[in-house]
């Protein structure tokens, strides 16, 4: 699913993101138009980041937001 978003920076980005498997919990693949890429995962309520993905606070949550929101329009 591809997504046009506003990263936290303030500049708008189509991202991509895919739903897997890491580790028996269920993640998202992000991929940005910049060639950044990040791996998600929620714990409760709260947006997670893989230690290795590099995202601010504002554009996790943004993501999170725009995955969850994906998920109940679907």
């Amino acid at each position: 699913m591809s997504y046009k978003v506003m990263m936290g920076n303030g500049t708008e980005q189509m991202i991509r993101f895919d739903p897997a498997e890491f580790k028996n919990l269920k993640v998202w693949n992000v991929s940005f138009d910049n060639g950044q890429k990040a791996m998600l995962y929620k714990l409760g309520n709260e947006w997670m980041q893989h230690n290795e993905s590099e995202l601010d606070s504002n554009s996790l949550l943004t993501i999170g937001k725009q995955i969850d929101h994906s998920l109940t329009e679907g």
